[in-house]
């Protein structure tokens, strides 16, 4: 037997952080985490302390508590995710803030490689009115972000099975947005922390790892509305680099955008039309 308070303590120093900690036991519980406060005192019985050992043997060997207790916080939605999807992120909330600020009342809206749907599912909740299609080369990624939008009762997302723009035929948008694989293929960080747990194909992109961000932007031209917006999120040294793509390919208003953090994460561009 031990106590709430006592088991989190110990977890916190193996792991290095208190909230993975408090994560990994609510997860076990089936509680909220708000329940820690009020019950730090309470007995855990041995079968509960081992399942919570086993959680946190598995994020000390560097799985991500978001593939351990299978959901990830995004927006103000509680997500499903699974090895199949990247794991959302919160810096990529911006991109979903840009796209909800330069989206026209009733447009429709674009997104590649929706993997969980968090981006897509942001927006539909945000704004009804929105009419949102997301596509994912990944059977098993969209079993996912289909699964999450049935429980979060957002039916007007629809899901295409195919590599990023392929599967939308000749419809167009007002807004494309996409978190593509932005990482060079040689980049030693690939081999170390959540990365190693996340799939390589939502994460590396050729030798610069802008190889899908040139292919979208040249894509997304016949796919956007007289005026639309294309934005990606990228790494934070890439964004001159974005911004040169965008405008070698005859976008105008290029931008970039800086996180909270004050680094560069989205940059985009508006096709004016053909």
């Amino acid at each position: 037997m031990g106590e709430v308070r006592q088991a989190i303590a110990e977890a916190a120093v193996a792991l290095g952080d208190r909230l993975e900690a408090e994560l990994l036991l609510v997860h076990v519980l089936g509680k909220p985490r708000s329940w820690l406060f009020a019950h730090a005192d309470d007995a855990l019985d041995e079968a509960t302390l081992a399942a919570f050992h086993a959680l946190v043997r598995r994020r000390h060997q560097g799985e991500p508590v978001a593939y351990i207790t299978g959901r990830r916080g995004f927006w103000s939605l509680e997500l499903q995710v699974t090895a199949a999807t990247l794991i959302p992120r919160p810096e990529t909330e911006l991109l979903v803030e840009l796209a909800l600020e330069r989206a026209p009342a009733g447009a429709a809206v674009a997104d590649l490689g929706t993997g969980s749907g968090a981006i897509a599912l942001a927006l539909a909740h945000e704004r009804k009115d929105l009419r949102v299609s997301a596509t994912d080369a990944s059977a098993d990624a969209l079993a996912v972000a289909r699964g999450n939008a049935e429980r979060l009762g957002l039916s007007q997302v629809r899901f295409h099975h195919g590599d990023w723009l392929a599967p939308l035929a000749a419809e167009r948008f007002a807004v494309i947005v996409s978190n593509p694989p932005y990482i060079e293929a040689d980049d030693p960080h690939l081999q170390q922390g959540d990365l190693r747990f996340e799939p390589a194909s939502a994460l590396a992109s050729g030798a610069d790892g802008l190889d899908d961000i040139r292919r979208i932007v040249s894509d997304a031209r016949a796919h956007l509305l007289p005026n639309g917006w294309l934005m990606m999120e990228h790494g934070w040294n890439q964004g001159l680099a974005v911004r040169a793509v965008l405008e070698a390919a005859g976008y105008g208003e290029v931008f970039t955008a800086q996180d909270l953090e004050q680094r560069d994460r989205v940059s985009g561009g508006r096709w004016a039309g053909a």
